[in-house]
């Protein structure tokens, strides 16, 4: 992050106060909602985001075209200059961010649960996306049918993300242990979601998001066996039935029901010290969140879809069941809930049996990294008019895990 300031700091004291004063009768004089151009802080933010992934890729999109981060940053005081930029995954996004060289972030719990168990000064925001499928995939004609004749089998997936825990996931309540090697089952690293897809030679199956399984499945027959909601897929034989779409039992002794096997959630995330110089700047990110879910959750499934078909590579109405999958666009809104703040919880249990990090967070831990947000979340909420009511948060009937918003975190119950 870098800024310009235009103001007097570096001019002599009787200057400073001559300018000092002048601002004051002009601020009095001025309407308090309307910033003038001249009276803006310069500032260029960097945000990266994953656009071949799911729900952040059409929200950075339209916030993009339509520049909705710059437009509200100026009502907060502000004259922006922001960097998109696209990264394949979560790991160099990282790198990046843990260097100072990026501002805002969009990954999976699964980084988010190491830098806090490493003190990593981080804090989780808005939900980025969520409710992602991941599909247990095989090539056309595999006589792979179930989980079951995984044993003993190659299995890709991205080794210490989102795909490796929704296998371990799948593993634990359907075949009773989630250590893919107590199944004889052995897991070969693939960084792109593309290659996974392909099922590459020395593959027997591998785990593949939502997006890139229609591509590959369009392109070159790519089949699957089930899915992380807990249902099968196309080339699926077995007790629950012949083909897709038949829930698999074991899924319901999952905590995650009615989400699936695994509960996915991504989070925008920033570092302390951009919300201790620039809290104003970050309510603004949040409020352009918000308004990009709201306006692309009353749009048809597919035309969102249509924003980011350079990078998904899907028809409209294949593009549109991803969109439908995604949390953000079930609910139309993206501020954190303390069920979302639970899949940080419960992912770093799964990578403690992983031998990624050597205990699980606490709960308390979790707390802490969201409270840093809690004022400008709450100020974002109170100012945006595309906001869900106070019983929304907690409604019986939602299809994903809620709870109480961010900023009532001090009411949040104890998980650990």
């Amino acid at each position: 992050m870098s800024t310009h300031d235009r103001s007097p700091a570096s001019q002599p004291p009787s200057r400073r106060r001559f300018l000092g004063a002048a601002a004051a009768l002009s601020a009095t004089l001025a309407a308090p909602s309307i910033v003038g151009a001249q009276a803006r802080r310069a500032l260029r933010v960097s945000v990266g985001r994953q656009p071949y992934a799911a729900g952040n890729s059409p929200v950075t999109q339209h916030m993009m075209a339509q520049r909705i981060f710059e437009r509200i940053g100026a009502t907060m005081g502000y004259d922006l200059t922001v960097d998109y930029r696209d990264y394949p995954s979560a790991l160099p996004m990282v790198e990046a961010f843990i260097s100072g060289n990026l501002d805002f972030g969009m990954w999976g719990n699964t980084p988010i649960v190491r830098l806090i168990a490493q003190d990593q000064p981080i804090v989780p925001l808005t939900v980025g996306e969520g409710h992602l499928r991941f599909v247990i995939a095989v090539r056309r004609g595999s006589p792979l049918r179930t989980l079951q004749d995984l044993r003993g089998k190659t299995v890709g997936a991205l080794l210490g993300g989102d795909p490796y825990n929704a296998l371990s996931q799948i593993l634990r309540h359907e075949l009773g242990n989630g250590d893919p090697r107590a199944h004889g089952i052995t897991v070969v690293n693939t960084p792109t979601q593309a290659q996974a897809a392909t099922i590459p030679t020395g593959m027997d199956a591998a785990v593949v998001i939502y997006p890139a399984y229609l591509k590959a499945n369009a392109e070159i027959g790519t089949t699957g066996i089930m899915n992380s909601f807990g249902y099968t897929e196309a080339n699926y034989r077995g007790p629950a039935g012949e083909g897709a779409g038949h829930l698999i039992e074991s899924v319901r002794r999952s905590p995650f029901f009615p989400d699936g096997y695994y509960l996915h959630r991504s989070f925008w995330v920033t570092r302390p010290a951009v919300i201790r110089d620039h809290a104003p700047m970050v309510t603004a990110f949040l409020m352009a969140q918000q308004e990009a879910v709201a306006e692309l959750a009353a749009m048809n499934p597919g035309a969102v879809s249509e924003l980011v078909k350079n990078y998904w590579g899907l028809p409209p109405e294949q593009g549109g069941l991803v969109v439908q999958d995604d949390v953000l666009f079930k609910r139309g809104w993206c501020w954190p809930t303390e069920g979302d703040a639970t899949a940080v919880l419960e992912i770093s249990k799964v990578m403690v049996e992983g031998r990624i990090i050597e205990r699980p967070l606490a709960w308390a831990q979790i707390r802490r990294a969201f409270e840093p947000c809690v004022p400008m979340m709450r100020d974002a909420y109170e100012r945006t008019g595309r906001r869900p009511d106070a019983a929304a948060f907690e409604a019986q009937n939602a299809q994903d895990l809620r709870g109480l918003p961010v900023w009532d975190l001090q009411r949040w119950r104890d998980r650990t």
